[in-house]
């Protein structure tokens, strides 16, 4: 008698997919995109599905089942996808140096400082902080090599 059931678990193809119709996947994705890349709802803490569902005049289970569908995640990965990637752009853009890591999490849509640190550290391996600093030390390198080269560039034309 075996002392393990190894049987292979065989894909499903969820129902949804099958009673979806593409055009209709295209035309919602296109909007939930619009919502993230022009209108940056991701920012409100607060935009639900629900809402999202609300304002496009669909329900709550197509926005699920196509960001499912098109993002291979669920719609809360999906929006904390793009609160890092904006909050990484702020992290090493000289222009958000004085603000705080904190302040970084909240403009981008996380409710408070741990939210943001488990979400950014799940999908970078390192903390926000560590982030920072890596860039920050690797934005003076480049600046100090570009002084360094126009100075050699000025001393050379200075000897001619």
């Amino acid at each position: 008698m075996a002392k393990y059931n190894l049987t292979e678990k065989k894909q499903k193809t969820p129902l949804y997919r099958s009673l979806l119709k593409m055009e209709t996947v295209d035309e919602i994705y296109q909007q939930i995109m619009a919502k993230f890349i022009v209108e940056k709802k991701y920012r409100d803490c607060n935009y639900s599905a629900k809402k999202m569902a609300e304002e496009l005049n669909t329900n709550v289970r197509y926005i699920s089942a196509i960001v499912n569908l098109r993002y291979q995640d669920n719609y809360s990965q999906m929006v904390n996808e793009f609160r890092i990637k904006e909050a990484m752009y702020m992290l090493k853009d000289r222009r958000y140096h004085n603000m705080t890591i904190e302040d970084i999490a909240l403009a981008v849509g996380f409710q408070n400082r741990q939210c943001f640190y488990v979400a950014f550290y799940k999908r970078l391996g390192i903390t926000p902080r560590e982030y920072r600093i890596t860039n920050m030390e690797m934005l003076q390198e480049k600046l100090e090599s570009k002084k360094n080269k126009r100075t050699a560039a000025k001393k050379k034309k200075d000897s001619k």
